[in-house]
């Protein structure tokens, strides 16, 4: 649900082109590593990934499940929290492992957050 909704809300803001190798296929049981350097990038990725058929579970800050609309969506999902700073962290990567031994594509961003900037542009992954 979340990629068919940024599927339909990042061309509405912009343009997105999604290109891939002929015959190229994203395997089940895989990792997405994507870089996140701005707030934009989860939408983004995840509208891309849609149009290639994708549906991928995400390691996402554990701070978005207290949304409650979003929290729900992302439970619902599969998506796994990520306690950043805590002892839990560890606790994301058994839930990545439970969803690639099902089959699942993993969406990681491993920067584990957007890089700090006093302005409104991109930052270079940290």
């Amino acid at each position: 649900m979340l990629g068919r909704l940024a599927s339909a809300v990042v061309p509405a803001l912009g343009r997105l082109t999604v290109t891939s190798d002929a015959g190229a296929a994203l395997a089940p049981g895989s990792i997405i590593a994507a870089n996140h350097t701005s707030l934009a990038d989860p939408a983004v990725v995840l509208a891309a990934l849609h149009r290639l058929g994708a549906a991928p579970v995400a390691l996402a800050a554990a701070g978005l499940w207290r949304i409650p609309l979003l929290g729900r969506m992302l439970t619902r999902e599969g998506y796994v929290p990520v306690h950043r700073n805590d002892p839990r962290a560890v606790r994301a990567l058994d839930g990545a492992a439970a969803a690639l031994a099902d089959g699942r594509l993993v969406l990681i961003y491993g920067e584990g957050a957007v890089p700090r900037r006093k302005d409104a542009g991109e930052a270079a992954p940290r």
